[in-house]
């Protein structure tokens, strides 16, 4: 293989390339097939690489040809797994503190195109009208195919104040939507609270995300709620996950261990034996022992279904709404020299009682249907089994979870929350269902003493 007109420093780069793949692998006759396979994969890679840097029309960007090879490989693999570029990985680092500036969308891949998880409550992207669901062909009339997923993010967020067009195909609008948003710092809420109920006797907490603010500020509400309506006039909490697209698998952990006071919360099994890990609640139920209604949707995924699936299957919640998103996976991320970063689906987890909800969802325990407005009733609802390329489900025995499901497979419902409370008939079937908790003698649910 010939690498002409390649200056030291990138040569050094693939060269360590072929080197860390080689040493890296395992030993032994097998092993050694393989190594010499992958040497012949790379020499493939090298002699594209010198035909594109040698015979492109235009003198090619050595930088960004490394950065899309990287993008393509990590995106091939599913649709939650990807290469962050140093710019891309800061974004995701200030996300995850809970301000970052941009429209406030969350998003994800879906044919080529950004599709949204659910817009992010009280932002831009919300007072604009972005719905669940929304696929974003165009920003500023620049087509999305052809981008990564951080490219198109990158696109999106911008300094306070300055504008961009999106342009939205919607199930049910016979055109193309055009919808111009104002950037703002988006300060994510990671828990808002108030007090529901016709007597004013329910606490009701929304999750919007699982940042790194999330479990501190669900401590704060748990413990003003009780206080704000009354120890013997409480009937119980209502924890809403709707839209809810996840986040950080830490907390995702102390949110669950904050209402059980015993028991699994989410096990985790990767390639290897040392990825595996299985994480358990400490003793110290913050609802002391008050009855819980969790709502999903879905757009309740990833970190929003390991809660929900902690919680039902220690039987400490009643799990009401539609059948979530179905993401089962977990991505860790690497970071590289560059200050980029790899974020890589490396495990599989599974709810107490060893079931995988990957392309399944978690199913509730009251099926509640929300009112869907006119201009929605024909969209179609996606789902995590209708992403390309996604990981098919197994249980933790290593056997399908499609055997779980138990009734014929329906379509999925819209991922929709009306604005105002009063019109939101879920929130309204929960509030009715903790008032009969409260007053059934038969409930199981009793308060901690």
């Amino acid at each position: 293989m010939r690498l002409r007109n390649i200056n030291p420093s990138f040569f050094m780069l693939f060269s360590g390339l072929i080197f860390s793949c080689l040493f890296l692998a395992p030993s032994g006759a097998h092993a050694q097939q393989n190594n010499d396979e992958l040497y012949q994969q790379l020499q493939l890679f090298g002699d594209v690489l010198e035909q594109v840097r040698g015979n492109y029309v235009e003198t090619p960007d050595d930088k960004e040809l490394i950065e899309a090879a990287l993008a393509g490989m990590l995106s091939s693999l599913d649709p939650h797994s990807a290469y962050l570029p140093p710019k891309g990985f800061e974004d995701m680092q200030v996300q995850t503190r809970g301000a970052f500036g941009g429209l406030g969308i969350e998003v994800t891949m879906d044919k080529g195109l950004v599709k949204v998880i659910a817009p992010i409550d009280d932002t831009p992207a919300q007072r604009a009208g972005m719905r669940p669901n929304d696929l974003i062909s165009h920003l500023d009339g620049e087509p999305i195919l052809g981008l990564t997923l951080s490219d198109a993010v990158d696109l999106m967020r911008g300094e306070k104040g300055t504008d961009i067009t999106i342009t939205v195909l919607r199930e049910g609008e016979d055109e193309p939507l055009e919808i111009t948003i104002t950037r703002d710092i988006i300060k994510i809420r990671a828990v808002r609270s108030r007090v529901e109920g016709a007597d004013k006797n329910v606490a009701y907490i929304r999750l919007t995300t699982f940042n790194q603010q999330t479990t501190s500020n669900l401590k704060l509400a748990l413990n003003q709620l009780p206080a704000e309506i009354g120890q013997k006039k409480l009937a119980g909490f209502i924890i809403d996950l709707r839209n809810n697209p996840g986040g950080l698998l830490n907390q995702a952990i102390s949110v669950s261990d904050m209402l059980l006071d015993q028991g699994e919360i989410v096990s985790t099994r990767g390639r290897s034996p040392e990825d595996s890990s299985r994480y358990n609640a400490k003793r110290g139920d913050m609802a002391r022992g008050y009855p819980i209604v969790v709502m999903i949707n879905g757009g309740s995924a990833s970190a929003s279904e390991i809660v929900a699936g902690a919680l039902q299957d220690n039987h400490r919640a009643i799990i009401m709404g539609t059948q979530s998103f179905g993401k089962g996976s977990v991505q860790t991320i690497m970071p590289l020299p560059n200050n980029g970063a790899l974020r890589m689906t490396t495990a599989r987890y599974f709810t107490p009682s060893g079931r995988s909800i990957q392309a399944l969802g978690i199913s509730p325990d009251i099926v509640s249907e929300q009112i869907i407005p006119e201009d929605m009733k024909k969209r179609e609802a996606r789902t995590e089994a209708s992403l390309r390329g996604r990981l098919d489900g197994e249980n933790i025995d290593g056997e399908s979870n499609s055997k779980d499901t138990k009734e014929p497979e329906k379509k999925p419902s819209i991922a929709f929350i009306p604005p105002e409370p009063a019109d939101d008939a879920q929130l309204q079937h929960a509030i009715k269902l903790l008032i009969y908790l409260q007053k059934s003698a038969s409930s199981e649910f009793k308060p901690a003493s």
